[in-house]
């Protein structure tokens, strides 16, 4: 029997992605209904500016007192949009306090304080939904949350920001440079005015962090992920990926180790093979490739960002936290029985491309071999160029400790006949 008392909704931010769920909210409010099992009813829209004029929102329900609509006690589902980690991480747990289920978009506050809020979730016996907050419309965290609950996961491997994704696939289509694919990206809206967040891997980093606390049911904290940027990604680096088959994307890995005793989770640029699934990734696109033990070899596509694609992921995770309301019922929590430790990145074992500008001159590539040798890295490849006494050496290891690794290449760097180390590049996919 369908519910006539419709069920009540608020916008904590009214951005972008809050204006966007608004209009769907109003366009689609039949189908909505049907979906659900009752009417929902947009009750009131959190904003900063009051004053500013919303088409499609009634302006009786713009208030810029967000605190005081959270402690209403008549809202059923609070949809937070606002970002960063206060006033949200207050305005969230006050909701869970007033009786109302969450639906979040907040990557960074559930990077680093997932915990907690879904502790008080769990406590008020309420709903904390976050489908948005990883990688916009593609369905992954359900999928991981719910649909993958009875496999093991062991690896996870994707481009979960668009905007590096877009400049990356610039750099390597076109031949740009980063600057240039940067300012390309900027005009498109692709890029804020200030990128640091995307391009130094901290969005990233905080869906990592997201992502490996659901696959691995441990948890895992925004402090707990390596990250590396792309900024110093050069052309030479394509130019070295495409002599080896490769391209260059940024990376979240998640990774079980082999004993199964501890998990690590990382975010850097990395050369892979064409061949792999996610170097055919393009644009502004997003895609995670998962490994679990029963289900094989999975991957989500899709696009990671925008006010349409997050809406339709608000969206999903609104419907389906109303039908719990009507339920009495609430779904999945946290799931961090497994309690693994995170192992730093220097016990990662892993693949480095290394290109060294040395001496033109005999005995270079054995005194190169020998440091390689004595921190038990062993080459896989090696491409020596030379002319008017200056040459480049282009190595590529076999898999090795990140701690190993590292120690190699500051021993390279205080050879005589090692002018510079040109670039230094993870290899994975393979």
């Amino acid at each position: 029997m369908m519910r006539t008392r419709p069920l009540k909704v608020a916008l904590l931010g009214c951005g972008v992605v809050g204006s966007e769920v608004a209009r769907i909210m109003t366009t689609h409010a039949d189908d909505l209904t049907a979906r659900i099992g009752a009417p929902v009813e947009l009750a009131g829209v959190a904003v900063r500016r009051a004053s500013k004029v919303r088409e499609g929102i009634d302006p009786e329900l713009i208030t810029s007192d967000a605190t005081a609509l959270v402690k209403r006690g008549d809202i059923d589902v609070f949809i937070e949009v606002i970002g960063g980690i206060e006033p949200a991480r207050t305005l969230i747990t006050t909701a869970f306090e007033n009786g109302a289920s969450v639906v979040s978009a907040n990557k960074a506050l559930l990077a680093q304080d997932g915990a907690a809020l879904h502790a008080a979730a769990e406590a008020a016996g309420l709903d904390l939904y976050y489908e948005a907050a990883v990688a916009g419309a593609i369905p992954l965290v359900r999928p991981l949350r719910e649909s993958l609950a009875g496999d093991k996961i062991n690896r996870v491997m994707g481009i979960v920001n668009g905007t590096t994704n877009f400049i990356l696939d610039k750099m390597d289509s076109t031949g740009a440079g980063y600057q240039e694919a940067l300012d390309e990206a900027t005009a498109l809206g692709y890029a804020e005015a200030d990128p640091t967040a995307d391009v130094e891997g901290y969005d990233a980093a905080a869906k990592a962090a997201i992502l490996a606390g659901i696959a691995f049911h441990t948890r895992v904290r925004l402090d707990d992920v390596y990250r590396e940027g792309m900024t110093e990604v050069s052309a030479a680096d394509f130019a070295s990926a495409k002599r080896m088959g490769c391209t260059i994307k940024l990376l979240a890995i998640l990774e079980r180790a082999a004993d199964g005793e501890s998990v690590t989770a990382r975010v850097h640029p990395a050369m892979i093979p064409l061949s792999h699934p996610l170097a055919s990734v393009r644009e502004a696109y997003n895609a995670v490739f998962v490994e679990a033990e029963a289900a094989g070899r999975l991957m989500f596509y899709g696009p990671g960002a925008g006010g349409s694609p997050t809406a339709s992921a608000v969206l999903g995770d609104l419907v389906a936290v109303c039908r719990n309301k009507l339920a009495e019922a609430t779904g999945p929590g946290e799931s961090a029985y497994t309690q693994l430790p995170v192992s730093p990145m220097g016990e990662v074992v892993t693949r480095y491309h290394i290109s060294l500008d040395v001496a033109d001159k005999p005995g270079v590539l054995a005194q190169v071999a020998t440091v390689f040798a004595e921190h038990g890295v062993s080459i896989d490849t090696v491409r020596q160029q030379g002319k008017d006494g200056e040459a480049s050496l282009v190595v590529v290891t076999h898999r090795a400790p990140d701690a190993a690794l590292t120690g190699t290449v500051e021993a390279l760097r205080k050879l005589d006949t090692v002018r510079g180390v040109a670039s230094i590049m993870r290899v994975e996919g393979e």
